[in-house]
């Protein structure tokens, strides 16, 4: 039976990067590199606002859920801790595919399109081991989330997702009683879902 808790050990940083990659090998970040994920999730377990829950299994990782209850400011506190690792993993991303230059630029400038009226906590990012199957082990990740997060200071969890050819994630989020708050188009036009969850609202 897997257990949730939640990172404490930043040795474990590496093997989420590859848990990462191994789950999205198409994803857009996937394609920037190990290194750069590696960076990106030091960044929520270094962040006092910010940290990573995990799902272990016999002492294998099965899961892993990266959350931020300061999202603009993680960004810009990320970027200009890691400006120099982060250039490096962008150069050579560009490099090999020149499309990603405009969407690297894009994610640079997260902290400014993430600012919102009301305290909300982001959830950045949950991936589970392809090989677990439906087991429960996002849910549980999820419902971990929702139990830390304070809706008395925070007024809903937020996250995005990608509208087209996303149909699994998208039932998941519902599923999970996440709303769909919003869909729009990026400078890139990548069309978007934006989901909250507050508690006690439904569909």
């Amino acid at each position: 039976m897997f257990s949730i808790h939640e990172l404490t050990d930043k040795q474990l940083i590496n093997r989420i990067a590859l848990l990462h990659k191994k789950a999205f090998p198409r994803f857009f970040l996937t394609q920037l590199g190990v290194p750069f994920l590696k960076t990106l999730y030091l960044g929520f377990f270094e962040d006092d606002e910010s940290g990573i829950f995990i799902a272990e299994e016999d002492g294998e990782l099965k899961g892993f859920l990266a959350y931020s209850m300061n999202y603009p400011r993680f960004f810009k506190q990320l970027i200009k801790k890691h400006v120099v690792r982060f250039a490096f993993c962008s150069l050579k991303a560009a490099v090999l595919h020149p499309s990603f230059i405009k969407r690297i630029l894009g994610a640079f400038g997260k902290s400014d399109s993430v600012v919102k009226e009301e305290r909300y906590v982001e959830l950045a990012s949950i991936c589970v081991d392809p090989e677990c199957g439906d087991r429960g082990i996002g849910t549980a990740l999820i419902d971990r989330l929702k139990s830390f997060v304070d809706f008395n200071e925070y007024s809903y969890i937020s996250l995005e997702t990608d509208a087209e050819n996303n149909e699994a994630a998208n039932r998941f989020y519902q599923k999970n009683g996440f709303v769909l708050s919003r869909s729009y188009k990026t400078k890139e036009g990548r069309l978007m879902n934006e989901y909250t969850y507050k508690p006690g609202e439904r569909i």
